[in-house]
């Protein structure tokens, strides 16, 4: 089985550590490493909000999908993982995920976890998508 390992320009790069999509030809699918709120030169946005977290992670989202020649459209499985959960902070991460996207909602976990790799990130979304 053939893989291609894509780390699109416009997303932070993290040699050695991982590849933001590896495509499965043979499968039709791409999986997208966990996205966090991070610009293309690796600096936080949206500190403190969940919100704004989730908004910059579907930019990035969006720059993965389409450097493989698929969008949100065809999101097949998310898993969101979000440090400090409580109610309410599920609502705005669900609109950023939503927000122009006109087809069903994919598959979806979304687990409350106590801290994701360094504490001022808050929300951690990966991707299934087919191509």
């Amino acid at each position: 089985m053939s893989l291609r390992h894509v780390d699109p320009e416009g997303l932070n790069p993290v040699p050695g550590v991982l590849s933001h999509a590896v495509v499965v030809p043979d499968a039709g699918l791409v999986y997208l490493s966990g996205q966090v709120a991070w610009n293309e030169a690796g600096e936080l946005v949206g500190a403190n909000d969940h919100g704004q977290q989730a908004e910059q992670i579907v930019r990035n989202i969006d720059t993965a999908l389409a450097a493989v020649g698929t969008d949100r459209s065809r999101v097949v499985k998310e898993t969101i993982y979000v440090a400090d959960y409580r109610p309410g902070v599920a609502g705005p991460i669900f609109a950023a995920l939503r927000e122009g996207v006109t087809t069903p909602p994919p598959a979806q976990t979304m687990v409350g976890v106590a801290a994701l790799f360094s504490p001022d990130f808050l929300v951690e979304i990966d991707i299934v998508a087919a191509l």
